[in-house]
């Protein structure tokens, strides 16, 4: 980590965070849904609790969204945190819900709508990469942008080129910082490797919860939303229909969260468009299947801490679910030549079908060929997560307060010179 962690005593925290009071530092949750909360609320909570005399707001565009910053933060410390409402504006809703269907329409707008509040800050911190149009197309030149990424997967998108445009980037471990740095997406002073914050949101969340009244084995279907590369649209309905017919086996259909928010997917990278199948009743009705389209739970690890296998193609939540090592399966419904291909490094944890055909016959073996894969499992796992003394979170707080101390150093020199 190139940013040393501050951790330690209470005075010399208080003394740091001091000499950054002028700053004004906004946490942004800007997406119609809550995913990418448990991501960056960890890393809130420290900073507000370690860095008391900052100054920093919490901007939501949902209900939701502020709902599960304020479960993350607990109820004494939201108390004392400001949230701010981000809307859209009156004439643009219609329009919206319509246009929201295919593309991140309201995201955008909420960015437009707001701009005389965004122009008070100085610092934001986001997940995603959406937020940068404030500073390339709505004029804001002097904010300054701390990515905290919002998974920690293999697909090319993990090295998109709007990296480099942000002035601080959080990685999670040595596979992102290798591929960044390769890249030329980050520069010495402008990372600091930190681990897994969501890792620390819901460690509350129980190992086991009942949905199901029985003890057969639990998979956790996840597949991506990415018309090109998710099972989904070729396989899902078939991969449901091969757990109707194996009703001793349990199977929590939760894809990601994305996959069910609209009817049409698009991928400018692969250059695809395609249609979201819906889901025949007969699925819903089914004792041994449990569906759940986008709740908190699909998001906050309770279905990848409580399944026994895991079957996806390429959603970073595979990682999450590898925290304890399990039986991973994986469906290649794109032929992917994905051997030594490090954008699929997840597959080599697990058996790869390129069919539904083997389905159930791999996941009745899953527990017997299992050790097969654990030293696969192994390495990916370390490769993706740098792991520390303390919590994640308190690293990557440490790590922004830092950065915060030397932009203010750096603008108190700068209005010296003038």
């Amino acid at each position: 980590m190139l940013f040393r962690s501050v951790t330690g005593d209470p005075r010399v925290m208080a003394e740091f965070a001091e000499a950054i009071p002028s700053l004004r530092v906004g946490f942004i949750y800007n997406h119609e849904v809550p995913h990418q909360v448990a991501h960056t609320a960890p890393i809130l909570k420290e900073l507000l609790l370690r860095y008391p005399s900052l100054d920093i707001d919490v901007l939501t565009s949902t209900e939701e969204q502020k709902k599960l910053v304020k479960s993350g933060l607990g109820t004494e410390l939201s108390k004392q945190t400001r949230f701010i409402d981000l809307e859209v504006g009156k004439a643009d809703r219609g329009v919206l819900k319509a246009a929201n269907a295919v593309a991140p329409a309201r995201r955008i707008s909420i960015l437009k709508n707001n701009i005389d509040i965004f122009r008070d800050y100085d610092v934001f911190v986001v997940p995603e990469s959406t937020s940068l149009i404030l500073k390339s197309q709505f004029g804001l030149d002097h904010l300054k942008f701390i990515l905290t990424h919002h998974g920690a997967g293999d697909r090319s998108v993990t090295e998109k080129e709007s990296i480099r445009d942000f002035d601080f980037v959080l990685v999670p471990g040595e596979k992102l910082k290798k591929r960044h740095l390769e890249r030329g997406l980050i520069r010495k002073g402008s990372y600091a490797v930190c681990g897994y914050p969501k890792f620390d949101f819901v460690p509350h969340t129980p190992a086991n919860i009942n949905l199901f009244d029985n003890d057969n084995p639990i998979v956790v279907y996840n597949p991506h939303f990415d018309p090109y590369l998710s099972s989904w649209y070729d396989m899902g309905l078939d991969v449901l229909e091969a757990f109707l017919n194996a009703p001793d086996i349990n199977l929590i259909f939760a894809p990601h969260i994305m996959l069910f928010q609209r009817k049409l997917h698009t991928s400018v990278e692969h250059r695809r468009v395609k249609f979201r199948k819906s889901l025949p009743e007969r699925f819903f009705d089914a004792p041994n299947i449990h569906i759940d389209l986008g709740s908190t739970k699909s998001v906050d690890m309770t279905y990848t801490r409580t399944a026994d296998i895991y079957l996806g193609d390429v959603s970073s939540q595979v990682y999450e679910f590898l925290e304890r090592r399990r039986p991973t399966i994986f469906l290649n419904s794109h032929d992917a030549d994905w051997a030594g291909n490090p954008f699929y490094m997840s597959w080599t944890t697990g058996p790869v079908l390129n069919s539904v055909e083997n389905l159930i016959e791999t996941v009745r073996d899953a527990k017997n060929s299992h050790d097969r894969y654990l030293p696969a499992q192994n390495f990916a796992f370390e490769e993706t997560f740098d792991f520390f003394d303390g919590k994640a979170s308190v690293v990557a707080a440490d790590s922004i307060a830092e950065f915060l101390k030397y932009q203010s150093l750096a603008e108190s020199e700068l209005e010296a010179a003038e």
